[in-house]
């Protein structure tokens, strides 16, 4: 891999992380149209880089890390099903991973799950915001763990961990915008523990060019990542989901369309 491939994946990995339409699918399409997708870092640096994505999340809600020690324990919480889960179904997972189709069939699925979202709790968004309810503030505990438990769905590839995690919060009655937020807050500790088992597998083995490939990467990914949430947040809230839903049914359409063709499209 080399510099612009990094720079490119980088971006990808900023601008899909956090809007619900899986950094997945769109990673495996860069990564094979690219040419990379068969080599055994592309893996590990779609991993690594998103510890610059973490970065955008900390730097831009960093007063909620510090003005409030009880957040910790609710992503505690939240992060736990994953934990547990993951543990539990990482076999099932990496035979999943394998399948384009799985990754397809989940996008589209999921943009339909989002269209509907968009019309079921419309009602549900404008009697939150009326009395001044459903804010990450008054997040208790069990919705907490209710969002973890959706977010788990996200092990199955193309259904996108912010989808989940949003759609988690829109059912146990938080707003678009404090749904949003909290799935922002909840990758800290996802992706830094999918991130750190990643670099204690590879620090032995890495080479110097490697890491200065994985430094700009995530550089990009932090600078595109904290753009992409500040924006993300100003749409969702005023036009909801529907843009999302649409968008990942037709990038699932042009996968298996893909598929369908005969182009060989190499899963990382």
């Amino acid at each position: 891999m080399d510099y612009l491939h990094a720079i490119i994946l980088a971006i990808i990995e900023g601008l899909t992380e956090y809007l619900p339409i899986s950094s997945t699918g769109h990673l495996i399409i860069a990564s094979s149209l690219l040419g990379i997708a068969e080599k055994p870092f592309t893996k590990d640096f779609t991993i690594i880089v998103q510890f610059g994505a973490i970065l955008s999340v900390l730097v831009l809600y960093w007063r909620r890390f510090v003005t409030s020690r009880e957040i910790y324990f609710k992503l505690l919480v939240a992060f736990a099903p994953a934990a547990v889960i993951g543990l539990a179904v990482k076999n099932v997972i990496d035979r999943i991973l394998g399948d384009v189709t799985v990754v397809a069939v989940a996008l589209i699925l999921g943009g339909l799950v989002l269209l509907v979202v968009d019309r079921f709790f419309a009602g549900q968004e404008k009697a939150l915001k009326e009395s001044g309810k459903g804010t990450v503030n008054e997040i208790t505990y069990k919705q907490s763990l209710v969002i973890g438990l959706f977010q788990c769905l996200a092990f199955i590839p193309g259904v996108s961990r912010s989808a989940s995690s949003i759609v988690g919060g829109l059912s146990t009655k938080l707003t678009r915008e404090a749904a949003a937020e909290f799935s922002f807050l909840l990758a800290v500790p996802t992706l830094t523990a999918a991130t750190g088992l990643k670099l204690l597998k590879l620090y032995k083995t890495i080479e110097v060019e490697q890491i200065w490939v994985i430094v700009l990467g995530n550089f990009v990914s932090f600078i595109v990542g904290a753009i992409t949430i500040k924006l993300f947040l100003g749409f969702l809230t005023r036009h909801g989901f529907f843009v999302f839903g649409i968008y990942r049914i037709l990038v699932g359409a042009l996968i298996l369309a893909l598929l369908a063709s005969g182009y060989h499209l190499q899963l990382m």
